[in-house]
């Protein structure tokens, strides 16, 4: 009396199944986004790249709100910094990776803070250091003043010497302007010089050459941040 309904959707005339394809599908496989090691290696390597600046630009945001203690962001933006540089020493990950404007704009990345910070290559309490971060008592002063004078002294003789490599210049000038916001927070003459030679030094490859002229240049700013350094203890 009644017609009997179909329990399933009706399937187009026009449609014949595949059952060929079908037979060599199994739902319950995993499915592999790599087929080798190298590649699953290259994959990891590049979502970790990808977790750090996510990390990069949330750090910076809660440190501009003061949500977390300077010396915790001082410490963890500088973990997250190295792991970053680490990583990209791979040369699969780097040659993939590209740069890092090509890296944001395939996985369409809005984290404006954490390209700056990358761009720097510090974190923020070092290159633009709080009263917080300077040394208060004579005592101490004594001593972290002779381990900047030191610093600046070392780095000066290195280019004496010839090393003009981002990796030989880059962490002795990283040293000396962590050890100068030990001593003072104020904007002496030549400062500003030491954190754009950290920045322009940080864009380049580890293995990469400064100029001579540029080493003249460097060897100039160094000797006038010393100066201005020197000044701000008389």
């Amino acid at each position: 009396m009644y017609q009997t309904r179909q329990a399933y959707a009706p399937t187009p005339h026009s449609y014949v199944p595949n059952t060929a394809l079908s037979a060599t599908i199994n739902l319950d496989e995993e499915v592999k986004l790599a087929e080798t090691r190298a590649e699953r290696d290259l994959q990891d390597s590049l979502a970790e790249v990808f977790s750090i600046i996510i990390t990069l630009d949330e750090l910076e945001k809660a440190y501009l709100k003061d949500a977390i203690p300077e010396a915790d962001y001082t410490e963890i933006c500088d973990r997250l910094l190295k792991q970053y540089k680490a990583i990209l020493t791979d040369e699969a990950v780097s040659r993939e990776f590209v740069d890092l404007e090509t890296f944001k704009n395939e996985w369409e990345m809005e984290v404006p803070r954490a390209t700056e910070r990358i761009r720097i290559g510090l974190p923020s309490t070092v290159t633009a250091p709080s009263i917080n971060t300077a040394a208060t008592s004579n005592g101490t002063n004594g001593t972290l003043i002779l381990e900047a004078t030191q610093d600046f002294i070392t780095f000066l003789d290195a280019l004496k010497l010839g090393l003009l490599e981002k990796h030989q210049l880059h962490p002795l000038l990283s040293e000396l302007i962590q050890s100068v916001n030990k001593v003072t927070d104020r904007d002496f003459d030549g400062r500003g010089k030491i954190v754009q030679w950290l920045i322009a030094l940080n864009q380049m490859k580890a293995t990469e050459e400064i100029s001579e002229d540029q080493a003249r240049e460097l060897e100039l700013d160094m000797n006038s941040a010393y100066q201005g350094f020197k000044a701000t203890l008389r």
